[in-house]
Parts: structure tokens; sequence; C-alpha cells
């Protein structure tokens, strides 16, 4: 297997706006970014908050997965 490390990366608040929105929402977090090798690569990966929606059919959960996508895309969008 590669060497891989699986980083928690809840934001705080936006976890608590979720849950406001449906209290069995913490399995769907995304909170997991997972740094692996792939050959010479290194691949940093997440879910896409989106697949939160979804499942619940919440509309509530938008805004929230909207922020998140945004934060997720800034962070990856930094990486060289």
């Amino acid at each position: 297997m590669e060497d891989s490390l699986i980083l928690g990366a809840c934001n705080p608040p936006l976890a608590h706006q979720a849950l406001d929105a449906d209290r069995s929402i913490g399995l769907l977090l995304p909170c997991n970014v997972v740094v692996r090798r792939d050959g010479d690569t290194t691949l940093v990966q997440a879910l896409d908050p989106g697949t939160m929606v979804t499942p619940t059919g919440l509309p509530t959960l938008e805004p929230v997965a909207t922020d998140a996508t945004a934060r997720l895309d800034a962070a990856f969008g930094s990486l060289t």
C-alpha cells in the first residue's frame, strides 16, 4: 500500500450549521482530506460537500455545501 494520511479538516461553524439543519448529517460531513502517494505523484483528495445535500434533500444544507466547496476549492487551488 502506498503512503497515505487522512486529515480531519472539519470547519466547526459549517459543521454546526449542517447539524442544525439535520442532526444525523454528521455521517455525511465532508471532513476528511486524504493525502497519498501515487507513484511519483502526491494526491490530495476530499469528498464533494454537495454529496451531503443529495441524499437528505434538504435545501437548508445547500448554502453550507456551497461555502464548504468554495473553501475546499481555494485550498486545493493553492496547492502546487
